[in-house]
């Protein structure tokens, strides 16, 4: 059975019945899309900020560093110095040595790794990314 309201176009505080359009109490409220809102967030000693605005990766010059890939793999890491890196495509789980958890980090994160953090690196999805170290 067609639904003879196909198409039909009504303002926001309006509701359609089978036989009318009946205005409604709705409140409407903004919610930023989720791709939009930047979070930051420590966990094991690995700091992970989320979908960083385009202004402040252009403020470290991330684009000018160097590029490293790799494809689903999984291996083991120390971090002599403290890296910078900002995830362009992958998803990676990072197991700090001596901890029970893992931290995901995945495409448009910006992640800093601390100075003589050993753990292993379980990429499911192959990883391209700008990184710099200090």
């Amino acid at each position: 059975m067609a639904s003879s309201f196909v198409g039909t176009l009504l303002p926001n505080n309006f509701t359609l019945t089978k036989h009318s359009a009946v205005p409604t109490r709705r409140r409407v409220q903004f919610v930023p899309r989720a791709e939009s809102m930047t979070t930051v967030i420590e966990k094991l000693g690995i700091k992970i900020e989320r979908n960083p605005p385009q202004s402040k990766l252009t403020q470290l010059g991330v684009r000018q560093w160097p590029k490293w890939g790799c494809p689903p793999s999984k291996f083991p890491w120390t971090y002599e110095a403290t890296e910078t890196c900002y995830l362009l495509e992958g998803k990676v789980k990072v197991f700090p040595s001596g901890a029970d958890e893992s931290v995901e980090i995945a495409a448009g994160d910006l992640v800093v790794f601390p100075k003589g953090m050993s753990c292993t690196w379980d990429v499911s999805v192959g990883v391209d990314k700008h990184y710099k170290f200090e």
